[in-house]
């Protein structure tokens, strides 16, 4: 045992002189690869954790990573929902490179049946990692699309994007998961949905009755065609009242449906169970794994052990757990002596959710001392999260970095970790972090950052490094209640445009090295550089904009509403139903 350890700690030793003497060359020497495990939070609020100043909800297992290694506290999404995040995420590039942003009023997946979802062309970390030799495996949610023609054809599917394993809900929880909860399906959509269907039967009985009196002569064809249409609008507002929970709420494991509906209580053991299997599986390593939580996103389904147990109700509850599976995850890498030989992250795909409410009691995050939550495309708070890594023996231990950086960033880290390199062919937006983890560098790379609503650009950020400021220009605003618990409406989501938004011109502008909580907008008067920053943002914003080029919207209304021969299912369609886990016990403890 202690040959193993001593031999490991020299690699890893070996590995940082390396990194000093030539990063750029690094991965061409070095002969191993490190394993990885990434922990994605859901709706996690930064201000909800222990290592970042939460004192009454207990992380102890998340805080110990902080304590052993490096802690970024100006780790930024690159979209502040999920499937616009997550897209970012697992491609290293602004979600509107790929149409994975909202080009409308929908800006994530609405339908497990719909055909929007991650472009097949876009290539993944974990596809490159896979190249290299990794086993990748995905635990959990994941959001992103999966079928595009027919039921089977699975081109979103996480197996087709990288990941050989999958086990997990291929779309995201909702509170229609759970019998006992309302429905959470959006009210505008129905809205819509029920509007469309009014108006293309109006106009079908209007041209049935304009061909039968001879008034106008249209063809039969073009009326069928056009009553089906209001059919399937028809079927998807129905549908979102009465089969939202068959067909939505399933879990899979690789292409096959393990249940549907499935039995949420149950979920958090089965996919702890499922985490710990690839791992003894896959100790030999070098493995992928990605455990993307269902946690903390409403509906806060918590076992029994934890329920009550908390200061903060069912959402202090919720964390705790969440808390939980990343010790017994941790302690599993303990038990098979890979701790040193694995590189730990830990994040959120964006803030916490200010609307998610039940009654007066509040269900979503705590975004800290930063204003704003999910949704919120520009204010800190819905897109401030969590950076935590860990690499014993090669990353400093108990190191804090206050430079601005990306969930986008992971893509190069890990890619250049494999001994892989980037895509050459298209604009990837993240930046290697590994010089600024290990100390090599000074700054963080990058220098500009656009935060998007949908295809909007609300605001900007810029690291001026001379000077160590952080500036950031807000262009447009949601309304929003930010000293209570109401958000943007009392709505699910914040919008991106329209009446719910405030055009700043000037853009208000902060310095978030001074004013981190964006409390008092900047002035000419306050700031003798508030012209020349606003210019500086402006020249970057039309330089970042000549890089976007026309791709398929995934976001559309048309490849969110669901679609009755993309729906997968398990058993007889419509009323779709298996449960294939019901015979294994296993509870994870």
């Amino acid at each position: 045992m202690w040959c193993l350890s001593h031999s490991w700690r020299s690699t890893s030793f070996f590995l940082a002189m390396l990194l000093l003497l030539k990063p750029p060359e690094v991965q061409t020497v070095v002969s191993y690869k490190p394993n990885i495990v990434i922990f994605l939070a859901d709706d996690l609020g930064i201000g909800d954790l222990g290592c970042y100043g939460n004192n009454t909800i207990r992380t102890p297992n998340i805080d110990q990573l902080a304590e052993e290694g490096v802690k970024l506290t100006q780790h930024i999404a690159a979209a502040p929902l999920c499937t616009p995040s997550r897209a970012a995420f697992l491609t290293g590039r602004y979600p509107i490179r790929s149409g994975m942003d909202a080009t409308g009023q929908h800006r994530v997946l609405h339908w497990l049946a719909g055909p929007g979802g991650l472009p097949p062309n876009e290539t993944t970390f974990a596809k490159i990692l896979q190249k290299q030799g990794y086993t990748t495996g995905l635990i959990g949610k994941w959001h992103l699309g999966v079928n595009c023609e027919h039921r089977n054809d699975n081109c979103h599917h996480p197996l087709n994007h990288g990941f050989d394993y999958f086990y997990g809900m291929p779309f995201s929880l909702m509170s229609d998961c759970q019998p006992t909860q309302p429905p959470e399906m959006d009210m505008p959509l129905r809205i819509k949905l029920w509007s469309y269907t009014q108006m293309i039967a109006l106009a079908v009985l209007t041209l049935v009755a304009a061909r039968l009196t001879h008034l106008v002569q249209v063809s039969w064809k073009i009326i069928f065609l056009l009553a089906l249409f209001g059919f399937l609008f028809f079927i998807s507002w129905f549908s979102s009242y009465g089969f939202v929970r068959l067909w939505n709420c399933i879990m899979m494991r690789n292409y096959d449906i393990s249940e549907q509906p499935m039995t949420v209580e149950r979920a958090t053991p089965l996919m702890l169970r499922e985490a710990i299997s690839f791992i003894e599986r896959n100790k030999q390593g070098p493995f992928l794994l990605l455990f993307s939580f269902l946690h903390v996103h409403t509906p806060l389904v918590t076992m029994e052990n934890f329920t009550g147990k908390s200061k903060h109700g069912l959402y202090g509850d919720n964390v705790e757990e969440m808390d939980w599976m990343v010790g017994r995850i941790l302690n599993v890498l303990d038990d098979h002596n890979l701790k040193e030989s694995t590189l730990t992250y830990f994040t959120s795909d964006h803030g916490g959710h200010l609307e998610a409410q039940e009654g007066n009691v509040q269900q979503g995050g705590w975004n800290g001392i930063y204003k704003g939550g999910k949704a919120m495309a520009g204010w800190e708070g819905g897109i401030r999260v969590p950076g935590l890594f860990r690499w014993t023996g090669v990353l400093p231990e108990g190191k804090v970095i206050t430079e601005p950086t990306n969930l986008m960033d992971i893509y190069p880290t890990l890619v250049h970790l494999a001994g892989g390199t980037v895509p050459q062919d298209r604009v990837i937006d993240g930046k290697d972090l590994m010089p600024l983890l290990l100390g090599l560098a000074e700054h963080s790379e990058h220098k500009f950052m656009f935060h998007y609503c949908g295809r909007y650009i609300h605001t900007v950020r810029w690291h001026q490094k001379e000077t160590g400021s952080t500036w950031k220009a807000h262009y447009v605003t949601p309304v929003f209640q930010p000293e209570g618990s109401g958000g943007c409406y009392k709505v699910r989501f914040c919008p991106c445009f329209g009446k719910g938004v405030t055009h700043h011109n000037p853009p208000l502008l902060f310095d978030l090295s001074r004013d981190p909580s964006e409390a008092v907008p900047l002035s000419p008067d306050t700031e003798p550089l508030f012209h020349m920053v606003l210019e500086s943002i402006e020249k970057a914003v039309k330089e970042h904009q000549k890089t976007l080029t026309p791709v398929p919207q995934q976001l559309s209304f048309f490849n969110v509403m669901w679609k009755p021969w993309l729906q997968p299912c398990c058993g007889t369609f419509p009323f779709c139903q298996c449960d294939k886990e019901k015979d294994n016990t296993a509870n994870g403890q």
